[in-house]
């Protein structure tokens, strides 16, 4: 890796600021007293970060002259850009968003000279391994059961890697487990979940599971990427690996309340295959419940994140602690609308 030293004079760009991962890596870095700029749309919820003294740059990613003014003397860019809209029946939009706009961005960085380039990925890229934890060495192995929202991020993070390969672009990606914990003001729909759990009003989950990270330790992981990642590689940044039996167990008795019921997974498919054939007969559009997010709640296992321990100095901390932390956080916030 090539020498690289933070320039506490010099700000950074925080693509993507009001989302959870943003609005977390921009805190951080405030935190360590940087120069924090963040980019967002006039029509962006700046309440993640309304406590944060940063510079606010609006613009699109879509909008390439708005990127290159909010880039223009940025020593480090944190892409944390994410169109998370995976029950558009049109998927062109999460291509436009997650493919395009990752393009223009790389381009603008490229010709502004920028040192590191921190891009925020999924899990949903690293492929799948029957036979124990998955590294970032398995490729992509799914295509054929991956959904448009999956094949879109996918798509992005190929572009990246490539843009690193060709192009050296001074890129480090992440690939990020399902995200939880405080500050979570969307809330997001993991969120979400955790909260109603927490509060009693969840009757049933599914018979899945899912790797998991703490909120804060991605935003450690991103900050620690910009002066040891390996430049054009990826790092899982995912802790444990916890069944939604055992996550909702500790999520109910942060509130007091009995957990909710496991439903058998063919139940769950059987159920949401049906109100799936019900919309589509009445012709409905960009429905959040499909087959394919049931899939997608049990297609990731193990993970194996030593890689991001070795190079990053990467410690993440105990889902229960973070389950706590989220529920407590939550707590001091309005119920959530129905």
């Amino acid at each position: 890796m090539s020498e690289f030293s933070v320039d506490t004079q010099a700000p950074v760009l925080v693509a993507g600021a009001s989302g959870f991962v943003g609005s977390h890596t921009a805190r951080l870095l405030c935190e360590q007293g940087r120069r924090v700029r963040v980019m967002l749309r006039k029509s962006s919820d700046t309440s993640a970060i309304a406590d944060l003294p940063v510079e606010i740059v609006y613009g699109d990613v879509l909008d390439v002259p708005s990127l290159k003014a909010a880039m223009q003397g940025c020593q480090s860019v944190f892409y944390s850009v994410v169109d998370p809209r995976f029950w558009l029946s049109d998927p062109a939009p999460i291509y436009r968003n997650n493919v395009d706009g990752l393009v223009n961005a790389m381009e603008v960085a490229l010709t502004l000279g920028v040192s590191r380039f921190i891009f925020t990925s999924t899990m949903g890229t690293l492929g799948i391994n029957p036979d124990g934890p998955v590294t970032e060495d398995i490729e992509f192995n799914w295509l054929d059961k991956a959904p448009p929202y999956i094949k879109a991020r996918l798509k992005a993070e190929q572009e990246f890697l490539r843009y690193c390969r060709e192009k050296s672009l001074p890129g480090v990606a992440l690939c990020v487990a399902n995200t939880y914990g405080p500050h979570d003001y969307q809330p997001t729909p993991h969120g979400k979940m955790l909260w109603d759990i927490a509060e009693g009003r969840v009757g049933f989950t599914m018979g899945a599971g899912a790797p998991t990270v703490d909120i804060r330790d991605v935003a450690i992981a991103a900050v620690a990427a910009e002066t040891k990642g390996k430049l054009g590689e990826r790092y899982i940044i995912a802790n444990e690996f916890i069944s939604n039996r055992d996550f909702a167990a500790l999520a109910a008795a942060e509130g007091g309340h009995k957990p909710p019921k496991v439903i058998p997974m063919w139940f769950a498919y059987c159920m949401v295959g049906l109100i799936q054939a019900i919309m589509i007969l009445l012709r409905r559009k960009d429905y959040i419940v499909r087959t394919s997010a049931v899939y997608l709640s049990n297609v990731f296992q193990e993970m194996d994140h030593s890689k991001a321990g070795r190079d990053l100095d990467w410690q993440p901390r105990p889902i229960k602690q973070t389950i706590k932390d989220a529920a407590a956080w939550y707590a001091t916030r309005p119920q959530p609308e129905k």
